[in-house]
């Protein structure tokens, strides 16, 4: 290991191709003479020597001092095994005492990016820090974290979405750009589009085959207004980012993520498992969080198959004592095992960790997790696992988690939480519910979920030990979970402390007395447009007197009630469609009927998603009981003992037939006519058949268009 002054030049030698790079930081001890101890952790990737240290300068602001007072550790995290030499990544670590007089820019630069498609020559990673106390946190701010393998290969015609994974430890929201206004000579890539808030590259063209240069900056912004204090007592406001709104707040800070993407000729198809490798359980999902303590061995196992290569290796972008070890199975499967013990100076970290399958022409998807670092070693408890056709239960003992108090333990969806009787904490959700993330492992469909601690975020301060409990599911493709899963939505099932477990059963009928339902092998459930459809929600809860609400219905042209193009039908308890009418029943069930419409631009499938909450009966000052809100007032605090938590429930898709016009043909304005019956009729007949003809067309076509108007106004 180096021990070298981060102002030392890089050395003469081979030529250095830079591939990308990233850097984050986190702020240590606070000392009484007001220093702060500060934690710069970067990655470079090059093609050449291993391990050479970037050169960090301070660019502007308070820290012309630092490159003479921080000491860097570097070290070669892990490197190309083809033989070929493409690519070499290194972890550095950089220690220093900054001081608290407000934010300041450390930055490094050098030529050059490896040869690529638009000539990319010079780099810079610059990074926007501020060490000043926020008032929300009452600690200095940590940026956002992100990564990315060294080396990044994908099929000119399997170029989709690539989304990139960024996790910010103060929970901010995060923006990524592709530069910062600092740089203008920094790449802007003509053929990509980037989601700035979901971190999404999207290819809005062709792209040419070779080496594509991606800078990117990550600015993180905090979820409400807040001030940061500086050593001198100056605060300067914060506010939170709103897509909405026309301001344009300052980032917190601002970190760099530069990496490559080769782009492969075209090849037969992208399927994964066939023509690139596919992971398999357990390999973590991307985006995944895991948690290791320090002094504590941590094993992150990756499996993935390739059915036309084998795959040599797994590449692996993550800290630099992270040990990687191989081994193959049976089919074409192999499996690392990733080994990792942090140390003390790894306290408090979000690391992130990035890793693909590698065959020699091909390579999987890139996924990335965040491994959070704790003091002490994270409660797993004792826990049983139940798989039922539509549902996972778990019971976990009291006794393996003492101390453990469960209302302070949540599923991966905050609003589902547990119940509880003397000796076991419990909670049951159906395969679609409270968080619950499905994967594809090869032979089997895997249902996961896990039960995690969370924290007052208005605290300071916690004396509660933190419990992370993964569990999961399988079912072998074969069995019915798998359609029955994806094309008909099954009962929604949902536990909270005050409500036990209950659940939701979201179905479409096939006439107004809402008795039969329409079989769920029929699904899609194939309608047309202005035909009435019948639906209905109902409750179901071992409690005798419940109330079911539903407070919102909206129709999406995909299985996601977030997504971007709705329509909305019910909207806070109020009637919107005016087509819906809504059958009176009992205080469990809702039936409604709707007219059958379509949403515009080619969209052929139409999802419905209601928010539904199940109240106490007679609750004066519950949900249920104030109904329709022409103008709903400002967000109340819930009584979890009169009511449950808003949950979504979808079901669908409805897909609308294509109808055949029967009206005369038209191609390019012009009418054809036929005239074979001319031949048997004199040129007088000929004549008025064709006027006859001409004016049936136009009064058939005046009716077509006025039919399709009406029509695509639904």
């Amino acid at each position: 290991m180096a021990l070298l002054l981060v102002s030392l030049a890089l050395s003469v030698g081979p030529a250095i191709c830079f591939n990308g790079g990233s850097l984050t930081f986190t702020p240590g001890k606070r000392y009484p003479d007001g220093l702060l101890e500060m934690h710069f952790y970067y990655r470079e990737s090059n093609r050449g020597p291993c391990g050479s240290p970037l050169n960090w300068i301070c660019e502007s602001g308070d820290c012309s001092y630092l490159p003479y007072t921080a000491l860097i550790t570097d070290e070669v995290t892990d490197q190309d095994h083809s033989n070929q030499t493409l690519w070499c990544q290194s972890e550095g670590h950089m220690t220093t005492n900054v001081t608290n007089n407000g934010p300041f820019i450390l930055s490094d630069s050098g030529c050059c990016w490896e040869n690529n498609v638009h000539d990319v020559g010079g780099w810079t990673l610059r990074t926007r820090v501020d060490t000043g106390q926020r008032s929300d946190t009452q600690s200095p701010n940590r940026s956002p974290v992100s990564a990315a393998v060294s080396n990044i290969r994908i099929p000119q015609n399997c170029f989709q979405n690539f989304p990139l994974m960024v996790n910010d430890p103060d929970g901010d929201v995060v923006r990524c750009k592709f530069s910062d206004a600092n740089c203008s000579s920094c790449h802007q890539h003509p053929n990509i589009h980037i989601d700035e808030g979901s971190c999404i590259l999207h290819r809005n063209g062709s792209l040419a085959l070779g080496l594509h240069v991606f800078e990117l900056m990550l600015e993180d912004y905090p979820v409400s207004d807040i001030t940061v204090t500086d050593g001198n007592g100056v605060s300067s406001a914060k506010n939170a980012f709103n897509l909405t709104g026309n301001t344009n707040p300052t980032p917190l800070s601002q970190v760099p993520l530069h990496f490559e993407i080769q782009i492969l000729p075209p090849v037969q198809g992208c399927v994964p498992g066939a023509n690139k490798p596919s992971f398999l359980t357990p390999t973590p999902l991307h985006g995944e969080e895991y948690h290791a303590a320090v002094g504590h061995v941590l094993e992150i196992t990756l499996r993935a198959q390739s059915s036309d290569n084998s795959i040599f290796d797994f590449q692996v972008s993550g800290p630099f004592n992270m040990s990687k070890t191989l081994r193959n199975e049976d089919h074409g499967v192999s499996v690392a095992t990733l080994t990792w013990m942090p140390q003390e100076t790894d306290l408090y970290r979000h690391v992130p960790v990035c890793f693909t399958a590698e065959t020699l022409n091909s390579q999987s998807e890139m996924r990335c997790i965040v491994v959070v670092v704790a003091k002490s070693k994270v409660l797993s408890g004792e826990a049983e696992v139940s798989c039922g056709d539509n549902s996972i239960s778990i019971v976990v003992k009291k006794a393996s988690m003492e101390g453990i108090d469960q209302n302070w333990l949540q599923l991966r969806d905050p609003t589902c939480s547990l119940t509880t009787n003397e000796t076991h904490i419990l909670g049951t959700m159906s395969l679609n519910t409270c968080g619950t993330t499905v994967e594809d492992s090869g032979d089997f469909m895997v249902f996961k979920n896990e039960i995690n601690s969370f924290e007052n975020p208005n605290a300071v301060i916690t004396r509660r030990n933190q419990v992370k409990i993964g569990f999961s599911c399988q079912y072998p493709k074969v069995a019915s979970v798998s359609s029955h899963y994806v094309n008909h939505k099954s009962d929604y099932i949902f536990t909270e402390s005050s409500f036990g477990t209950f659940g939701y059963s979201f179905e479409v009928f096939t006439d107004n007395s809402f008795n039969s339902q329409v079989d769920p092998n029929l699904y899609p459930v194939e309608v047309k447009l202005m035909e009435m459809l019948y639906m209905g929600i109902e409750a179901h809860s071992a409690l005798p007197e419940v109330k079911l609400f539903v407070e919102s219905c909206r129709a999406t042209p995909e299985d996601n009630p977030y997504s971007t193009l709705y329509y909305d039908i019910i909207k806070d308890g109020c009637v919107l469609d005016e087509t819906v009418k809504v059958y009176s029943s009992d205080s469990t069930k809702y039936d409604f009927e709707i007219q059958a419409f379509k949403f515009t631009g080619g969209f052929d499938e139409v999802y419905i998603s209601c928010s539904v909450i199940l109240c106490a009966e007679g609750s004066p000052n519950s949900r249920c009981a104030q109904g329709c809100l022409q103008q709903p007032s400002r967000k109340r605090r819930r009584d979890v003992n009169q009511e449950t938590a808003r949950h979504y429930i979808t079901q669908g898709p409805l897909r609308v037939l294509r109808q055949t016009q029967h009206s005369a043909e038209e191609n390019g304005g012009s009418v054809h006519v036929s005239a074979s019956t001319g031949v048997f009729a004199g040129l007088f007949v000929v004549s008025i058949v064709v006027l006859v003809g001409l004016l049936v067309y136009n009064a058939k076509k005046t009716r077509a268009l006025d039919r399709m108007r009406l029509l695509s106004a639904f």
